[in-house]
């Protein structure tokens, strides 16, 4: 899950004045996540508050974050915050300490809802930082259909007319789920057949982009566009008139947390952080920062109402309903690439 909400950058080392608290002058936490993650204002009120240096310290993809962390045997680092699937694979290594939960009288807060997810079923070793899901956005004065689902992406009605984000698992998951089957199936025939569903939709697609998608919503080079909840936040804020469908085949959820290393260097700091981001009015700052689903249920009622129905999950929300893009095999990996480049090679991108 890309961090696009902010064009903020946090920098490579955001240091604040080492006062308060009476602590010793060389503590600190060495933060390594995406770019934009925190607010400025936040990271300087914990250094304030704790006297612990903030060195934040960012990465572009979850891949990159892992191969670093292999390369230190667990260690350099002292929390990190990244996707949900890539933890997975970071817990299996042994790269990722279990939580001294004594530590974080605030974990309490935490949405349950986020909670006990198939990266880390007995909630041992992270704390949910954001969430968000695969949504469509559409202008209902660009486009001549109601738009329920993903089925109706594929009408001649939105030709040339629709932007997709270019996460391939998010975008062939979109043909799977209206042929009724997992983001997560394992068969490559399958996944092939996916790929064919999904050449049908090519003359639809003007644009398939990563970033700052719902640029081209607001502007109306597209009337309707399948976007990150953080892209949602932003387009929905400049124009309430726009119309969000969660598609009715199934919602894709995706999560970020935080988790310690094992051989971190500055442990007992991390916890310190994590305790201090779970505080209600604390993590009301970074969620209407950041643009994600709040994941800490003692925050929602503080979040701003110009921000409450779009950062915290709607009242008729289904979590039965939803899906996690999960690991899956070499053999359906490589399924998925194919039909993917097949895709783009047929939108012209």
């Amino acid at each position: 899950m890309k961090k696009l909400f902010s064009a903020v950058l946090a920098g490579a080392v955001l240091a604040g004045s080492l006062a308060g608290c009476g602590q010793s002058a060389d503590r600190e936490l060495n933060l390594f996540t995406w770019v934009g993650m925190f607010p400025d204002e936040v990271l300087a009120d914990f250094t304030a508050e704790t006297g612990i240096k903030v060195n934040y310290s960012n990465f572009d993809t979850d891949e990159s974050m892992l191969q670093k962390l292999s390369q230190a045997e667990g260690g350099d680092y002292d929390l990190i915050i990244a996707d949900d699937y890539i933890i997975q694979t970071a817990i299996e290594q042994g790269l990722v300490a279990k939580l001294d939960k004594s530590k974080l009288e605030n974990i309490g807060n935490v949405n349950p809802v986020y909670q006990g997810q198939f990266y880390d079923p007995t909630d041992e070793y992270t704390v949910p930082y954001g969430a968000g899901v695969q949504t469509i956005v559409y202008n209902p004065a660009m486009v001549d259909k109601e738009i329920t689902g993903y089925a109706d992406l594929w009408d001649s009605a939105l030709a040339d007319n629709l932007a997709v984000v270019g996460n391939y698992r998010v975008i062939n998951g979109m043909a799977l789920k209206v042929m009724g089957e997992s983001y997560n199936t394992e068969d490559p025939a399958v996944i092939a057949e996916a790929g064919e569903k999904l050449l049908e939709l090519a003359p639809n697609i003007r644009l398939i982009k990563d970033s700052n998608t719902q640029d081209d919503l607001i502007s109306g080079e597209v009337g309707a566009a399948v976007m990150y909840t953080s892209q949602v936040t932003l387009a929905m804020m400049a124009d309430p008139s726009l119309k969000v469908v969660f598609p009715s085949e199934g919602i894709g959820l995706g999560i970020m947390a935080q988790f310690i290393p094992v051989n971190a260097p500055h442990s007992d700091e991390a916890h310190e952080f994590i305790d201090y981001i779970l505080r209600p009015e604390v993590a009301k700052e970074c969620f209407q920062y950041i643009g994600y689903y709040c994941t800490n249920q003692a925050a929602d009622a503080l979040i701003d109402e110009e921000f409450r129905s779009f950062l915290t999950l709607p009242e008729d929300f289904d979590a039965a309903s939803t899906e996690m893009i999960q690991p899956i095999s070499a053999e359906a990996e490589e399924a998925h690439v194919q039909a993917w480049t097949e895709f783009k090679n047929a939108c012209g991108q």
